[in-house]
């Protein structure tokens, strides 16, 4: 269970966003998502807007309102990606550093494209965290294939999701089993050098893979005997109802909008 709440950050609630058909939902988020890489830099009160809907949409899923934002910050690390834009931007200078021979120089320009993608990293990471938050794995696979993905990423996706708890199990067992072998007291620390640290690093990862590389052929035949054809079925059919789309017209339109009035 402990794994589950690792990997499926699922929340049970009876709201109006968890009724919602998930191919709405993931339509939206991939709308709400592209329309922040379109938004110019320095849009701030558009920024400010749609966090205020990711906000709003917390409360009515009945998450607390600084659920999406503790779980967002996890980006920031990784939005560091786009720290060259401070120094390859013309513009005022702000700031001047001499690292050896190379010449970095911070500008106006490069600073508020930098603020700009780490805001729309951000809000990115926001929907999407709402997203899974208030859909359920199956329904979100059933969503993709709904919406003509290749059935190919979508099987992966389905069975790499599903086998991340089996795969981190198979680790756990590795590492008590190296443990168990271990004969140590308890103030004292195991192992060798860094080399034979490495070493026993590498045979274990290799142990993990030629046991998964074992049950995926476990699996598949397992699959095949069952009938398995390639399609993930479900007993949910995901239709969209008068409301749905209403909603989904509605916010496109918001979002154009959003587009238009970040650029007056």
């Amino acid at each position: 269970m402990a794994h589950q709440n690792i990997f499926d950050q699922y929340k049970a609630e009876n709201s109006v966003i968890h009724r919602l058909s998930p191919i709405v939902k993931v339509v939206l988020a991939v709308l709400f998502i592209f329309s922040n890489a379109l938004l110019p830099d320095g849009a701030w009160l558009s920024f400010a807007l749609k966090w205020g809907a990711i906000l709003m949409l917390s409360l009515l899923a009945k998450l607390e309102w600084h659920y999406t934002l503790k779980r967002s910050v996890i980006v920031l690390p990784f939005a560091l990606a786009g720290i060259s834009a401070l120094f390859s931007l013309p513009g005022k200078t702000l700031a001047i550093w001499q690292l050896g021979s190379l010449e970095l120089i911070l500008t106006d320009a490069g600073l508020l494209r930098f603020e700009s993608i780490l805001l729309r990293s951000w809000l990115s990471v926001q929907v999407a965290i709402l997203l899974v938050s208030t859909t359920t794995f199956p329904d979100l696979i059933h969503a993709l294939e709904h919406l003509r993905l290749p059935k190919m990423l979508v099987t992966v996706i389905a069975f790499l999701y599903r086998y991340m708890t089996v795969l981190s199990d198979e680790a756990l067992r590795l590492l008590r089993a190296r443990q168990s072998r271990s004969a140590l007291l308890p103030e004292q620390r195991g192992g060798g050098n860094l080399l034979w640290r490495a070493r026993t690093a590498g045979n274990m990862v290799g142990q993990l893979f030629l046991r998964s590389y074992e049950r995926s052929d476990r699996i598949y035949y397992a699959m095949l005997s069952r009938g398995y054809s390639g399609h993930l079925r479900t007993l949910n059919p995901h239709n969209i109802n008068i409301r749905d789309w209403l909603l989904l017209m509605l916010s496109f339109l918001l979002i154009t909008f959003l587009q238009f009035f970040a650029r007056l």
